[in-house]
């Protein structure tokens, strides 16, 4: 009976213990994949709401174009002379006007 009583208290382990590494593996996850990814959301954003006319941006598509009009949620771009699309808002990646031209 003595013998039984203590390998089940030597088998008994705290429970923080089994759930700390749980714990950590999604405090790691939070600060290394959730958090900056947030932050890169943030910024995007925010770099969309302040487009202007004449800003020069490219799509997700890939197309290269100037800002001719706004519209709420929808942009003009003329991506040639005398060639305008319309294309939403959610798909301006980047400002290319300050970026270095190519010879």
């Amino acid at each position: 009976m003595n013998n039984l009583l203590f390998v089940i208290a030597q088998t008994q382990t705290n429970p923080l213990m089994t759930f700390l590494p749980l714990v950590l593996i999604m405090v790691v996850f939070y600060f290394f994949m959730i958090r900056p990814q947030m932050k890169r959301q943030k910024e995007l954003q925010k770099f969309r709401s302040a487009l202007q006319k004449g800003d020069k941006v490219v799509t997700t598509g890939g197309l290269y174009g100037r800002i001719v009009e706004i519209k709420d949620s929808i942009i003009f771009l003329e991506i040639a002379p005398n060639v305008k699309v319309k294309v939403d808002k959610s798909v301006v990646l980047k400002d290319i006007s300050d970026a270095p031209q190519q010879k």
